[in-house]
């Protein structure tokens, strides 16, 4: 559950009963379930929360998940209060305090935490500090213990499940980003393809994506400017038949003008990751049925 709320839950996992495709959507980024302590810290919640989330691709998830029967994963908690794509300790401890902070003179911040954007915000371009005040030591423990490692918990679980019953398991990491506005005359991508550089994915099921792009007719970019996370980092493992990828989608081409609901695109997007995830689980069912003699006549069953 969500720290400071009536009891809303941190995320929800939905799925058949009996999986029909070996495929988990993920939404770590679009959660909207603010705890009143939250947004009044926040020194601009409305531009923190249009900054930090992203944007509806929850509604995208739900609706390719509805499609497809994939198994689909979304945060409720919002990125501002702890982001579930960073390592639970990538924290930039300068702005925590209390019992629990350890000596900054023994702390090296990670790339991302010294930028402004480790477990728990603190900055983003354009806004400066996000937060009137520091947080507590004892506040960032909750927020693991009762969303971070929780969900990463149902990930893994979820992953295993799907592995056990096709012999191996992708798992669509789901984000949306702003326009990439690329040097030159080059069109700005639609979607950006992180697969952390051939190290979280079967080499087929990337191609297998970018034929499906390809047939679209779609722009896209591979590992650039967003190769994948922590989601990916820890759950990914190909060798163990446990495949990662992360989608980035242009908010521009399914959000409104003023970005505040879903637009015409967004159909045509749906569409575009319904054939997607299906090509992709069609593809992860001939590499379980490669890791063992009998995974597909299992899963037939």
């Amino acid at each position: 559950m969500i720290p400071g709320t009536a009891g809303s839950p941190a995320f929800t996992l939905s799925s058949p009963k009996t999986s029909l495709i070996p495929v988990l959507i993920s939404v770590p980024h679009a959660g909207r379930s603010y705890p009143d302590a939250i947004l009044a810290d926040l020194r601009d919640p409305d531009a923190a929360a249009l900054r930090l989330e992203d944007r509806l691709v929850d509604r995208i998830g739900h609706a390719v998940a509805e499609q497809t029967g994939a198994a689909l994963l979304v945060a409720h908690a919002p990125r501002a209060m702890i982001d579930l794509n960073r390592a639970p300790d990538d924290v930039d401890w300068g702005m925590i305090v209390g019992e629990g902070r350890p000596q900054l003179d023994t702390y090296a911040p990670s790339r991302r935490a010294r930028n402004g954007l480790g477990i728990i915000p603190r900055r983003v371009p354009g806004m400066g500090e996000l937060w009137k005040r520091n947080l507590a030591a004892a506040d960032l423990a909750q927020r693991i213990a009762s969303i971070h490692e929780p969900y990463h918990l149902a990930v893994s679980d979820a992953l295993t499940e799907l592995r056990a019953r096709w012999g191996a398991a992708v798992l669509l990491d789901l984000h949306s980003m702003p326009t990439i506005r690329p040097r030159g005359a080059a069109l700005p991508p639609e979607f950006v393809v992180g697969d952390r550089f051939g190290a979280s994915c079967h080499g087929s099921l990337v191609a297998t994506v970018f034929s499906m792009l390809h047939r679209h007719d779609r722009l896209f970019a591979h590992n650039r400017p967003y190769s994948g996370g922590y989601v990916l980092e820890r759950h990914a493992n190909p060798k163990s038949g446990l495949h990662g990828l992360q989608l980035e989608i242009d908010r521009a081409i399914y959000l409104d003008r003023e970005g505040s609901n879903l637009g015409v695109g967004a159909g045509k997007v749906i569409a575009l990751l319904a054939d997607l995830v299906r090509s992709m689980a069609d593809q992860a069912a001939i590499l379980g049925d490669m890791s063992s003699p009998h995974g597909w006549s299992e899963a037939a069953e």
